[in-house]
């Protein structure tokens, strides 16, 4: 397989969570988006309960702690991810409310109508968005929100280099609108969708990423599948300044009716 045919999602997952274990986000965001789409959210109680599903170390998880009440569940399928998450909710204080789990979002363990919100930053695309939206709904009570960010075209048409990219690495990737259809389907109110700022790929996730190249190439020095992975994260990089006008991160969020 050629490298201009590789997407991330070929790699040893190992490897790759060991890659962006190095990074405070493993995907596009920031507080600032974090706590907008939050803002669109009607004020949680002390008792809720809240679940961020694929959260990574949780850099999206301490911000939300940090700003509203309630009980939070990290869900990651990475024991190395939630091992960080758990430190790092214990160095800012928030143990006592936030703790991360091992687990698969396709097998979530939560009993139904148990969370007040789903939260989930740039991952509900390893379950898809629809099947995440339409499955994950159940674990929600009556009046619950559902935040996500997920990939999405910004036009209908596109150039063929980025739209043979995302079909390889993400075929469902879909417009905005057609992901707000998916949303009313499965039974929620769409509340609000915006379009994450350009500062939240380069700033805090491209621009971290030469060091910890530079750290994940010494410690798998002559490891051709490590170097075709950091290849590929800088092919991505080219490829979003080059069309970032077409395609991005939206957040989404609905309510349960």
């Amino acid at each position: 397989m050629s490298i201009d045919n590789i997407s991330i999602h070929d790699f040893d997952f190992n490897l790759i969570c060991e890659y962006f274990s190095h990074m405070e986000r493993q995907g596009p965001g920031s507080p600032e988006a974090t706590l907008r789409a939050l803002s669109f959210i009607e004020p949680l109680t002390e008792s809720a309960r809240i679940a961020d599903i694929g959260c990574g170390t949780g850099g999206q998880t301490m911000t939300l702690a940090q700003h509203c009440p309630g009980q939070i569940t990290g869900i990651d399928l990475f024991t190395t991810f939630i091992d960080l998450f758990n430190r790092n909710a214990a160095t800012l204080n928030l143990q006592h409310r936030v703790k991360g789990v091992q687990g698969d979002m396709a097998a979530l363990p939560f009993a139904e109508e148990e969370l007040d919100l789903i939260w989930s930053e740039g991952a509900i695309y390893h379950i898809g968005f629809e099947k995440g939206v339409n499955e994950w709904r159940r674990f929600l009570k009556k009046g619950g929100y559902l935040a996500v960010t997920e990939a999405s075209w910004f036009t209908v048409e596109r150039p063929a280099e980025i739209h043979d990219f995302w079909m390889d690495a993400y075929p469902e990737i879909d417009t905005i609108s057609r992901n707000v259809a998916k949303m009313e389907q499965a039974g929620y109110l769409p509340v609000a969708t915006f379009i994450l700022r350009e500062e939240c790929w380069t700033d805090h996730f491209y621009s971290p990423q030469p060091a910890v190249e530079e750290i994940f190439l010494r410690q798998h020095a002559g490891n051709p599948t490590a170097e075709m992975l950091v290849r590929e994260q800088r092919r991505e990089r080219v490829l979003y300044d080059k069309y970032k006008d077409y395609y991005g991160y939206v957040f989404y969020i609905g309510k349960k009716i």
